[in-house]
């Protein structure tokens, strides 16, 4: 597979060709994340490439960005506890660079103990990086699972 998608996941999911788009929401793409040490670790992308800062948004555009972030940390919780009991919930992370994105990290009671109650963002960097825990075809169950969540959440 053409690994260009990489360069732009926003203006790639636009074209439909970015393959770690779960579904279109609202006001964003509901991706998997490509390093899945915590299975289920998905993003919420802004689909405005333009936008930088989740404050240029308008306040519309905010509140449906808000909202499908809620619907994807519902999806996500719903699917990781059907698919492993230990998941105790869900972190939810709106950092402040790198264009509007939200992060939904799956908890797990496997976790390592000093990291199981902090921030994701303590694992260390080899986790993110080791492609054991790339985002690949042994997710495709996962995958399915969440598209299933995010269209039930639909007729909510």
């Amino acid at each position: 597979m053409d690994e260009g998608w990489r360069e732009d996941r926003v203006a790639s999911a636009l074209r439909g060709e970015n393959p770690a788009v779960l579904r279109r929401l609202d006001a964003g793409f509901a991706v998997l994340a490509e390093a899945q040490f915590l299975p289920g670790h998905a993003l919420l992308l802004c689909d405005d490439p333009t936008v930088r800062r989740f404050a240029e948004l308008p306040r519309e555009r905010r509140v449906a960005f808000l909202a499908d972030v809620d619907r994807l940390a519902g999806a996500v919780e719903e699917t990781c506890r059907t698919l492993d009991p230990a998941c105790t919930g869900v972190d939810v992370e709106l950092p402040g660079s790198g264009g509007p994105v939200a992060a939904v990290w799956p908890r797990y009671r496997w976790e390592p103990a000093d990291l199981r109650d902090r921030s994701v963002r303590r694992y260390p960097e080899e986790r993110w990086r080791d492609p054991f825990f790339a985002l690949g075809r042994g997710h495709d169950g996962l995958r399915s699972a969440l598209r299933a969540a995010l269209d039930r959440s639909a007729q909510d």
